[in-house]
């Protein structure tokens, strides 16, 4: 067994600039084609047309840097500042990833058992005695667990304007009280039966780790992610609500779509806490999933753990599947892995090939609008796949643009 703090600094910075055969991929020595910077100007450019200030895509491939792009257009800020992609900002349900790393590395020490009741592992009376609901389940999101975002961000459609000003901006909440937020609806549908995207889940995955360490979940990720891997522009200061040294601004687009965008950079981001509450940059993000998905190699996870968060399950959404904190896309290329994230303000996209050659990290400082959001994801397949290895695009009709036959679903909660 191992503990959680003696990982090897230099294994991990060794895995992120040479990224040594991924754990979860057998085409290690394919030299990936040079993605579309073009067609990823055009995406990003669509992303601004819909009403975000600025966006961005940082395309990094470790085994051929030649092929590195970065791409920024429009404002980080309202004020006219260019938009900057070596700045800081909300990565959303990116965290998802981190959280998910420290469950695995309890797994690893023995110290909890996927396919047991989670209850167990967690303070007595978090979930009631008759849940049988299992931490495996909860990371797959398919344990029935009711998503507390649903009642502070008003349920019906992408109206959060209000319920922001209201309950997000200023409010304080602990883990124990949104998961009660949770509970009093009771489970969803029988365990395993089905797949309902839940925050709450990740809230209990963060408790859990709390609870087996003794730990606070801040402590835990700077002691075991973010010291190790030199993650300096990343952060978890829940329920401080500024971000620290340079970052963009992000903007929660107005439910009276009359109004102007909502400056909605502050927030205790205590709502969402261990599902949502990370602050990073591209940098960081690239360097965390390149060592993520080095497996062993990279000195987060183990192989083994590695290939339990890629064992995919299929959505109920065409071209995604989820695993434990670990998302999966397939484009016209191939298959990604990674993760997205909305929070108001921010959102966020970071894949990478499986291998671990090349990340994508796609950000948009606007949210609370489904084409920001739609062109945002979009702008995966041209940031992957190069012309010659994407298939045609189809014709546009006279009478307006078709869709993509590659267009890529968005999948997260448009509303967060």
């Amino acid at each position: 067994m191992r503990t959680g703090l003696t990982r090897s600094v230099t294994t991990l910075a060794a895995a992120v600039a040479l990224v040594a055969g991924g754990a979860v991929s057998a085409s290690a020595e394919q030299t990936p084609a040079a993605p579309d910077t073009g067609a990823v100007r055009a995406a990003l450019q669509r992303v601004v047309d819909s009403g975000a200030p600025g966006a961005f895509a940082v395309i990094r491939d470790h085994g051929t840097p030649g092929l590195d792009r970065s791409l920024a257009i429009g404002k980080a800020d309202l004020d006219g500042t260019p938009m900057d992609t070596d700045r800081r900002f909300r990565v959303g349900s990116n965290n998802k990833m981190f959280t998910s790393v420290l469950v695995m590395r309890l797994v690893e020490q023995g110290r909890i058992d996927l396919d047991k009741p989670l209850r167990d592992y967690l303070p007595e009376g978090t979930l009631p005695q008759d849940w049988p609901i299992t931490a495996r389940q909860v990371m797959e999101h398919r344990a029935g667990v009711y998503d507390h975002t649903n009642d502070l961000l008003e349920q019906s459609g992408e109206e959060t304007t209000d319920a922001f000003e209201k309950r997000i901006r200023n409010n304080v909440y602990a883990p124990k009280d949104l998961v009660a937020m949770s509970v009093k609806h009771g489970l969803q549908y029988t365990p395993g039966g089905a797949y309902s995207y839940s925050n709450t889940g990740y809230v209990l995955m963060g408790m859990a780790a709390e609870h087996l360490t003794g730990r606070p979940y801040a402590e835990l990720l700077r002691e075991q992610i973010f010291k190790p891997l030199k993650l300096r522009q990343t952060s978890f200061t829940v329920p401080k609500k500024s971000i620290t040294g340079p970052h963009i601004t992000g903007y929660l687009t107005n439910d009276d779509r009359s109004k102007p965008l909502l400056d909605s950079t502050e927030q205790t981001a205590s709502w969402i806490w261990s599902a949502g509450g990370v602050v990073s940059s591209a940098s960081d993000l690239d360097r965390f999933v390149t060592a993520l998905l080095a497996g062993s190699s990279g000195g987060l996870v183990s192989d083994d753990s590695l290939r339990q968060m890629a064992s995919v399950i299929p959505t109920s959404t065409a071209k995604i599947s989820y695993g434990l904190g670990l998302r999966e896309i397939t484009l016209s290329c191939g298959k990604v892995l990674g993760h997205g994230g909305i929070v108001q303000g921010y959102q966020t996209q970071t894949f990478s090939t499986p291998d671990g050659k090349r990340t994508v990290v796609l950000f948009a400082n606007a949210s609370n609008n489904g084409a920001v959001t739609q062109s945002l994801t979009n702008t995966l397949e041209p940031a992957f796949c190069s012309k010659t290895t994407a298939s045609p695009a189809p014709r546009r009709s006279l009478t307006g643009n078709k869709k993509s036959s590659h267009s890529v679903p968005a999948v997260e909660d448009t509303r967060i």
